[in-house]
């Protein structure tokens, strides 16, 4: 069995994981099993590199506040901004602070100085506006978007005016308010106001669509792709708060649905560009259905990758993390019956393994799913493994 395994196992190179797949994807996506560990991303960041000087990839995309995203994009491909003001408004999840993602921004800002516009490099967030604890006002989406339209369009065709919008928002803290999360009576998504602001957000995003050949030459396609995540942002938050504001069983099934909805169509929009490296939780980007428990529920509903998958087929190729060892995290040793166990036997601290033939090496029996000490941590599902496309496996994290 352990030759079996050792001969799936390749070096951590891009051209190692391009081997593993029919052709280059639009998406490759990189899965991780916990956050906020530099040593993950700043493997994922000399993966990246490798993918834009040997594959042609022009675009990465991490689990971050899509319209915060932009901040991040501006400064790289047009130098707008500080380093330091883009690492504090760009990134979401107080992700901003990682030494490895500063570098990520500061290496794409520096090789793109002096390119032309199409071989720059791009930066996307693909989360929505979303935190744990609740969700932003849509005030930000709607009105860009509504901005967008009309310096561009006859006002006779917009569906409402800047002050309507204002007025139909309110006070953007009623959106935001943590209580909401915990109890659908503090929410106001299921309001009047919510569901008019709806309507009008449904008409601008059929506007942008209508209206598509004038907008494109006015300004440019960058310009109303751009509009376009301001609708799909507005819509997908309206959508959250109404379901923030539900008593039903469905409640939290539905908000983890839409959060991810959003998600895929973030991605399916930089599919749209060009091939791109998507980095992500393991649970966001897999294509079998997602799990947790939330509010002492289990949740289940298909995530980001199963839904772009679907879309795209072999265009969209998926890559999960798997680790032996946190130990700063309590996470020890794996027992040898898991994945990462027969994993942490190999004398590879990184390696690039084939999840088909590891699947076909390990037969009909399935090794024991790992328990996570931590719930910081999620190990890889071993009946997940014949549908990823291969497994990054790192030994051991150390604390930096």
């Amino acid at each position: 069995m352990a030759t079996g395994i050792k001969d799936t196992a390749h070096a951590v190179e891009a051209a190692a994981v391009m081997r593993l797949l029919p052709a280059r994807p639009r998406l490759l996506a990189l899965g991780e099993p916990t956050h906020g560990e530099d040593a993950l991303l700043e493997l994922r960041n000399e993966l990246f590199r490798k993918l834009v000087e040997q594959e042609g990839y022009r675009t990465i995309v991490i689990e971050s506040d899509c319209m915060m995203g932009l901040v991040v994009d501006d400064y790289v491909t047009s130098g707008r901004g500080t380093l330091d003001e883009v690492m504090e408004r760009g990134i979401s999840h107080g992700w901003g602070t990682s030494a490895a993602n500063r570098e990520l921004v500061r290496w794409m800002r520096a090789h793109n100085d002096g390119r032309p516009a199409s071989e720059r490099l791009r930066f996307a967030g693909f989360d929505g506006p979303l935190e744990i604890t609740g969700a932003a006002s849509p005030r930000q989406a709607l009105t860009a978007l509504h901005d967008y339209l009309s310096a561009r369009v006859d006002a006779d065709l917009l569906p409402c005016t800047a002050e309507t919008l204002d007025r139909l928002l309110g006070d953007d803290n009623r959106w935001s308010d943590p209580a909401a999360m915990r109890d659908p009576a503090q929410s106001v998504g299921q309001s009047a106001e919510a569901g008019r602001l709806r309507l009008l957000a449904d008409d601008l995003e059929a506007l942008l669509e209508e209206q598509a050949p004038h907008l494109i030459r006015a300004t440019s396609r960058d310009d109303w792709d751009r509009a376009r995540l301001y609708g799909r942002t507005a819509t997908g938050l309206l959508r959250y708060h109404y379901w923030m504001a539900d008593a039903s069983p469905a409640r939290l099934t539905r908000l983890v649905g839409v959060r991810d909805r959003m998600m895929a169509h973030n991605l399916l929009a930089v599919a749209a560009r060009g091939p791109a490296l998507v980095h992500a939780h393991n649970s966001h980007l897999q294509r079998e259905k997602s799990t947790m428990r939330m509010g002492g529920m289990p949740l289940e509903w298909w995530g980001a990758g199963a839904l772009v998958s679907a879309r795209l087929g072999d265009a969209y190729a998926f890559v999960a993390t798997a680790l032996g060892t946190i130990r700063h995290q309590g996470v020890d040793t794996p027992p040898p019956d898991t994945v990462e166990g027969l994993l942490y036997a190999l004398p590879e601290d990184r390696c690039v393994i084939d999840a088909r033939r590891l699947a076909t090496a390990l037969g009909d029996t399935l090794p024991a799913p790992r328990v996570s000490p931590w719930f910081g941590y999620a190990p890889l599902d071993p009946a997940h493994l014949a549908d990823s496309d291969g497994v990054l496996f790192v030994k051991d994290i150390t604390q930096g």
